[in-house]
């Protein structure tokens, strides 16, 4: 479970930040140079290649270099164990919201059943 939860963390940490969301985004349309991705950021070339190293590191993305052009990819399979640990919420969330209206509606219709009762009047 240690390995799985430092995993999480590293890609949780990955995609915390906006700008590092903004390339996987692009990334979704295909595969970007490192200066396609740097166009729409107002930062310094050295300072989009810290979170693009970051995304790598988390296994997010892979990088090739072909001569001075490096190119990104998102890696296939990359988000699964997030999605998997966000069903598992979902679920376990899913379960006791649903517990808990059941408890809500039961105590409802105990309130109505005991107001309606004739002899509850005394």
């Amino acid at each position: 479970m240690t390995k799985h939860s430092n995993d999480l963390d590293t890609l949780f940490s990955a995609l915390s930040d906006p700008t590092r969301r903004a390339i996987l985004t692009r990334l979704a349309r295909g595969p970007a140079t490192l200066s396609e991705l740097h166009n729409p950021h107002d930062m310094a070339l050295p300072s989009l290649m810290a979170h693009v190293k970051k995304l790598e590191t988390a296994g997010l993305i892979s990088t090739e270099k072909q001569g001075r052009i490096r190119t990104c990819h998102l890696t296939p399979g990359a988000f699964t164990p997030v999605q998997s640990w966000l069903e598992q919420q979902r679920s376990l969330w899913t379960g006791r919201l649903d517990r808990f209206d059941a408890y809500v509606t039961q105590l409802a219709q105990s309130s109505k059943e005991h107001t309606d009762d004739p002899r509850s009047k005394d």
